[in-house]
């Protein structure tokens, strides 16, 4: 599988970081995972501003520009046969020694790695559990998708199959936070509601893009509220929304909801809108 890797176009088997790199010896490191659709990103200023924000966070100098980078993943889709793929973007703050003497980083290792885009048919359902795990307070006021990732693994072991179940959190206080690799939505009596970011949640691209194609209502929830709920689903930027048909004991209603439909419609029209520009 080829990804690029500090300037080059190389296979995975040949990658080598130095375990000197700070993101290994200290999790200093960000990433971001998209996917194309006929070739293009879709919401990249989105990805490409939240990764900017955690690097100028974490004093990490990215040395390619947007438009370098998004010309690496059409090459990235032309290598392996033109097809569209799932990509992770992950900037790592590179060698630095033991010790935390480092101010800023400028040397850091980029790599674009990416792999076949393999996806259930959209409408695909899920069920949901409640994770014993507690959603950890961020590591700064703003949620990175950072290499600080063992909360989330940590939750992972809970569930069997994140095919097919999906986790969540919530958080210290006991407020709904997200899932284990995405946010939560629910609908009750028409409206719909997704926990504010001040639950200690990552920022979502799919979860942000959302809320500006419908209304939503943010906040602080209880779990009661989602059980309460009509309908509920999970957003991701690479199945975008996934309808939950079941959460422990709660059934909604799953791809049938008009909610879901709605929102989901919209989001795919969405996405023609952009590609077509």
């Amino acid at each position: 599988m080829w990804c690029f890797y500090n300037g080059q176009y190389v296979q995975t088997e040949n990658l080598k970081i130095s375990p000197f790199d700070h993101g290994f010896l200290y999790g200093l490191g960000v990433f971001e995972t998209f996917r194309t659709y006929n070739g293009k990103t879709f919401l990249w200023d989105a990805h490409m501003a939240r990764l900017q924000r955690a690097l100028d966070a974490y004093h990490i100098v990215l040395p390619y520009t947007s438009a370098e980078l998004r010309d690496v993943i059409m090459q990235l889709n032309e290598r392996e046969g033109g097809t569209d793929g799932y990509f992770r973007l992950n900037v790592s703050a590179g060698e630095a020694g033991i010790g935390l003497a480092k101010t800023q980083y400028t040397e850091p290792n980029v790599i674009v790695f990416r792999k076949p885009l393999e996806l259930p048919p959209r409408g695909t359902e899920k069920n949901a559990t409640w994770l014993q795990t507690v959603r950890n307070t961020p590591e700064q006021a703003e949620r990175f998708k950072s290499h600080h990732y063992a909360n989330n693994i940590v939750a992972r072991f809970e569930v069997p199959s994140l095919k097919e179940i999906e986790g969540f959190f919530v958080n210290d206080k006991g407020f709904v936070a997200e899932g284990i690799t995405s946010n939560i939505f629910w609908a009750k009596d028409g409206t719909i509601y997704t926990p504010s970011l001040s639950t200690g949640i990552l920022a979502g691209i799919t979860r942000q893009h959302i809320c500006t194609l419908v209304d939503v209502v943010e906040g602080e929830f209880t779990k009661e509220a989602v059980e309460r709920a009509d309908e509920c689903f999970v957003t991701t930027s690479i199945q975008e929304i996934i309808p939950i048909r079941q959460l422990d004991d709660t059934t909604f209603l799953g791809n049938e909801g008009p909610i879901y439909q709605q929102v989901h419609a919209q989001y795919v029209a969405s996405i023609q809108k952009e590609l077509a520009r």
